[in-house]
């Protein structure tokens, strides 16, 4: 569970840093289908990819890794139908690319391209994934043929999307004690992408 935010001392004004603590205020609680909500496993994940001393762009990724979900919300009733591809990773990246950056946004939109080229290479990999992710496999596309598997590894991005997924699974511990989003704000204040009309607080 995170830590509670009082690391908030000054509010991030209404920029991409304060949409961002928005869409998790709103809808971080909110399961898709694991054992961590979504704030949670963001967070989980965030704090992996910042103890392995990843860059700022890519703990920003792994926070937002599935803010598409958090975007496009759930479906009528509160469910999210684990059959159907909701392109998740598609719509977080063209969320995060004009409020984070290019960097941001090509870590996130290939993370299940990383996880469907681990489960193809990797037979072990796939059988460590949890339920919920056993259970979309097959909507995201499922395994990779070897011309698609050419194309992602030779992509100038396959290290750290393969980076993100990796964490992406760790970070899935019930009850596991993270820091607050708070303590992610200087990160995300450093690489938000100033708007016109928007204003953002940064320090």
């Amino acid at each position: 569970m995170p830590a509670d935010d009082t690391s908030i001392v000054d509010p991030p004004g209404d920029g991409p840093v304060g949409e961002v603590l928005g869409l998790f205020a709103r809808r971080g609680d909110g399961h898709y289908g694991e054992v961590v909500d979504q704030r949670c496993h963001a967070l989980q994940c965030a704090t992996l990819a910042a103890d392995a001393g990843a860059t700022d762009s890519l703990v920003t990724a792994a926070l937002l890794h599935d803010i598409g979900h958090l975007v496009r919300g759930p479906d009528p009733g509160g469910s999210y139908d684990l059959s159907v591809d909701d392109h998740h990773e598609t719509v977080g990246a063209r969320w995060v690319a004009p409020r984070f950056g290019a960097a941001v946004a090509r870590a996130i939109a290939f993370h299940v391209l990383a996880k469907r080229y681990s489960c193809t290479v990797d037979p072990a990999y796939r059988a460590r994934l949890s339920p919920t992710s056993t259970a979309t496999l097959s909507a995201q596309g499922g395994l990779l043929g070897a011309a698609e598997q050419a194309r992602f590894v030779a992509h100038p991005g396959f290290d750290e999307a393969m980076a993100l997924r990796f964490w992406d699974e760790q970070a899935k511990v019930a009850d596991a004690v993270t820091p607050g989003i708070g303590e992610f704000v200087p990160i995300l204040s450093r690489l938000a992408v100033a708007r016109p009309g928007a204003t953002q607080t940064t320090g």
